[in-house]
């Protein structure tokens, strides 16, 4: 049992499987492309919302270093990704790494988390858009029927209209091509970050330095609970993260973390990408670093504009030049966040089609799947049917059911990539790569650490849901993926996870 649980898949293989002309990719995207994706999916609410939240309640103005600790945690996962990426240039980001050097039920593991993360990723980005832009069209004198109106807080039956809409509209571009898809994200990420700029440059003129005394605040120690709410550091040791003082950096770094969540899905893009030896790592890194720049820049001029303690939570920027004021950057920062939500949203989604494009692939879900169109070169069918799946959930599920998202499921994905880049280079070290990740194992494992540690700052009604929803893939596997699976049919040849060969 535990051969075939943990067979891995040659990386030589997964190549190949990159150049079957049904199941093969185009490759159309350069390290730009890929910049542009990890700027279009990091830079969202997270930048626009984030920043206001942690600064009044955990960190003050020390929230500048709260991102650039979280920043540093992305880094470290980052840079395994590069590696990884570039040595395993196939759809699937984590999904096909941990194929490669831990197994197939880790790799299953993964892809079922990946699957779950980006659907609901998607379906909360959706709904969000669809509030922003109702109250666009509301300022402009037109207002929605309620019954097509966002679902957050309403009664009787209803479908937001806009969030399906967004989706079933991203889900035909995708269909259509990722050159389109990545020019369509080019155009509206430039928008989205001269928008961000805007803010940054025009706030600078309206920050007053006693706002930044003291910039970090002194330490306010958080007592002890048993809500499921608590974090599950709280629950199993009875020691709660402080809020402000140096503490409160890292309980805002775990906060914050989320802003940087979708850098991961450049990795997804690995097989659609001319020259991913060398492009890959650009795009991960280049994207990370320049959103980390922007979210430390604009957490500075937020809170040099407005005492931390006076902070919206809801939109902070937007009501910081409203105290200041300049009421008509609220609505250049609404504009703003609606035009960027779109390409998150679309990344969202590519990534998720491309891990189950990859599943089905292997045979771990139905190969049915894994068939690309014949014109346009893309994963059509899977991605048909998860943009359909998932307007609906984006339609009638209401945002504040959506919002509690399987983020553990990112930092899960950053520990096993960690872990496997170490795998790899003991059981493979013959295999070519581009970019090596520096310092292993050291680096991995600092990886690893961080993320564990961010994991348990985490509620424990989270870790409780991934649960289940690991279970409920444990049946699946074993019900369909173990017997199915194109290793199992004998269809590649398998090797267990030490490297050696099958008996």
């Amino acid at each position: 049992m535990s051969s075939t649980l943990f067979r891995t898949k040659k990386v030589e293989q997964s190549i190949l499987d990159t150049e079957e002309p049904e199941h093969a990719l185009r490759k159309s995207l350069s390290a730009l492309d890929l910049t542009v994706f990890g700027v279009g999916v990091i830079i969202g609410t997270g930048i626009f919302v984030l920043t206001g939240t942690v600064a009044k309640n955990n960190a003050g103005p020390a929230v500048a270093l709260a991102f650039v600790v979280a920043g540093v945690v992305c880094a470290l996962a980052a840079l395994c990704y590069a590696e990884f990426a570039s040595t395993v240039p196939v759809a699937g980001s984590a999904y096909t790494f941990s194929y490669a050097s831990l197994g197939e039920l880790p790799a299953w593991i993964i892809g079922w988390d990946l699957v779950l993360e980006f659907a609901l990723g998607t379906a909360v980005v959706a709904v969000g858009w669809s509030g922003y832009v109702a109250s666009l069209l509301g300022n402009a004198g037109w207002e929605l029927p309620a019954v097509l109106g966002s679902r957050d807080g309403a009664v009787g039956f209803g479908f937001d209209i806009l969030a399906a809409a967004l989706v079933l509209v991203l889900t035909g571009i995708l269909v259509l091509g990722m050159k389109l898809s990545a020019r369509i994200t080019s155009i509206v990420v430039a928008i989205k970050v001269a928008v961000v700029l805007i803010v940054i440059i025009a706030g600078s003129f309206f920050i007053t330095s006693s706002n930044y005394d003291p910039f970090i605040p002194e330490s306010q120690p958080v007592p002890a609970g048993g809500d499921l709410q608590a974090p599950l550091i709280q629950l199993l040791v009875g020691w709660a993260p402080a809020n402000f003082g140096v503490m409160g950096i890292f309980t805002a770094a775990s906060v914050v973390f989320f802003a940087f969540i979708g850098f991961d899905v450049v990795a997804t893009a690995a097989e659609e990408t001319r020259n991913p030896q060398r492009d890959m790592p650009r795009g991960i890194l280049g994207s990370l670093i320049i959103c980390t720049i922007l979210y430390v820049a604009v957490s500075i001029v937020v809170t040099g504009m407005q005492h931390y303690s006076e902070l919206s939570v809801t939109a902070p920027l937007a009501d910081a030049f409203k105290a200041t004021g300049h009421p008509w950057y609220a609505g250049l920062i609404s504009f703003g966040a609606a035009i960027g939500l779109t390409t998150v949203c679309m990344i969202l989604l590519l990534g998720q089609t491309r891990v189950f494009f990859a599943m089905s692939r292997d045979g771990l879900l139905p190969r049915f799947f894994s068939y690309v169109h014949p014109r346009f070169r893309t994963p059509y069918r899977p991605t048909i049917l998860l943009g359909v799946i998932i307007a609906i959930v984006a339609g009638f599920t209401p945002l504040s059911e959506l919002a509690e998202l399987v983020n553990i499921g990112t930092l899960f994905a950053f520990v096993v990539v960690a872990i496997g880049v170490v795998v790899l280079r003991r059981t493979r070290p013959d295999l070519p790569r581009a970019f090596r990740t520096p310092w292993v194992p050291v680096l991995p494992i600092l990886s690893v650490c961080a993320s564990l540690w961010l994991m348990l700052n985490l509620p424990a009604e989270t870790w409780l849901r991934f649960a289940g929803w690991m279970i409920l893939g444990a049946l699946v596997y074993f019900l369909y993926g173990r017997t199915h699976s194109r290793l199992a049919r004998g269809e590649q040849d398998a090797v267990p996870a030490s490297g050696g060969d099958v008996e």
